[in-house]
């Protein structure tokens, strides 16, 4: 499928949700000491709701891709919990392991928001048929495993969840399953809105003093996602269609 369709595709995907997951709503959320391990598939529309809620929280996670047909992690899955069902939350910090998206998202927001679950997201039926719809909208990508080369070590992916220049990426990690620690830069202040490059044409862009933004761009110069970076290779790289052309040539099978 040509990248800037998916492209397309996934911004009118991000615009029935109404860009959830674009914009970090709770930043002063507590951030977990071991990473959360979220065993997931890009394509469900239950891990989408999930995924929004990391953004939203700024919450990092280790991803662990189980695309239908896949090898690697669904075994983990039905070991751990007992069904092949997904979301599935592993919580290394308090022991708790969890299925349904409802219940996930119910955990995050009460144990590292310390809130209750706001009411745009507990409404439950509206959410899940436009995140339905949502998934339908990319045609498939993001579902079924495909032959792949196992990296030795996680790679690293700087991205959000509504962007529609990451998906496509995370789409091939998830049908590679290949994991990844996924690091989450939504936005935090009016001035990062917009298109990558266009928040800041009107004056010099200023991140939120101590915020994920600020660390991210000292650490690249750029504010722009997605970025990639691959320990195996020591590759580290922006632009979603140079990252998926890397991913597909360097683990494809």
């Amino acid at each position: 499928m040509n990248h800037l369709f998916k492209v397309a595709m996934a911004t009118a995907a991000s615009t029935l949700r109404g860009w959830q997951g674009m914009v970090v709503t709770e930043p002063a959320a507590l951030q977990p000491e071991k990473p959360l391990k979220l065993y997931e598939f890009e394509s469900c529309p239950y891990c989408r709701l999930v995924r929004e809620t990391l953004t939203e929280l700024a919450l990092d996670a280790d991803i662990y891709p189980c695309p239908k047909g896949g090898t690697r992690f669904r075994a983990d899955v039905l070991e751990l919990g007992g069904k092949a069902q997904f979301p599935f939350l592993v919580d290394d910090n308090t022991g708790v392991k969890l299925y349904e998206s409802a219940d996930i998202i119910e955990y995050l927001y009460t144990t590292y928001a310390k809130r209750a679950v706001p009411l745009r997201v507990k409404a439950a039926l509206p959410q899940a048929v436009s995140s339905l719809a949502n998934s339908a909208l990319g045609l498939g990508a993001g579902t079924k495993v495909r032959a792949s080369k196992k990296p030795e070590h996680m790679l690293t992916l700087y991205s959000f969840e509504a962007s529609p220049f990451c998906r496509p990426v995370r789409e091939v990690l998830c049908e590679l399953e290949i994991p990844y620690h996924l690091v989450n830069l939504g936005k935090e202040q009016f001035a990062d809105m917009g298109v990558n490059g266009v928040h800041a044409a009107v004056g010099e862009y200023n991140p939120v003093k101590g915020g994920k933004r600020e660390q991210f761009m000292a650490k690249t110069n750029k504010m722009m996602v997605p970025y990639l970076e691959d320990p195996n290779t020591g590759k580290a790289m922006f632009e979603s269609k140079a990252i998926v052309e890397y991913l597909l040539e360097t683990y494809g099978g």
